[in-house]
C-alpha cells in the first residue's frame, strides 16, 4: 500500500514538473534601432525607435564627457 502511494506521489510530481517546464516562455524583445544622429556646437543627439512599444527616443550627450540623457520619448500612433 505504501509503495502504491509513493508511486502515485512520484507520478504526480513528475507530471507537475513536466507541466511547469512546458509553461515557460522566453521574453524575446527587439532592441531599439538607431534612426539618425546629429551634432552641433559640441552637443550630440541620436534618435532610436523601439518597434515593440512603437516609441521614439531622443538621446543627448554633451562634449564635456557628460552622461547620456535619454529622457525624451514620443509614442507613435
Amino acid at each position: 500500500m505504501s509503495r502504491l502511494i509513493a508511486l502515485l506521489l512520484a507520478a504526480a510530481a513528475g507530471g507537475y514538473g513536466l507541466h511547469a517546464l512546458a509553461q515557460s516562455r522566453l521574453d524575446a524583445r527587439t532592441t531599439a534601432a538607431p534612426m539618425g544622429t546629429s551634432s552641433s556646437n559640441g552637443v550630440s543627439f541620436a534618435w532610436f525607435y523601439d518597434p515593440s512599444e512603437r516609441v521614439v527616443y531622443l538621446c543627448r550627450a554633451g562634449s564635456a564627457g557628460d552622461a547620456i540623457d535619454c529622457r525624451a520619448k514620443a509614442q507613435l500612433p
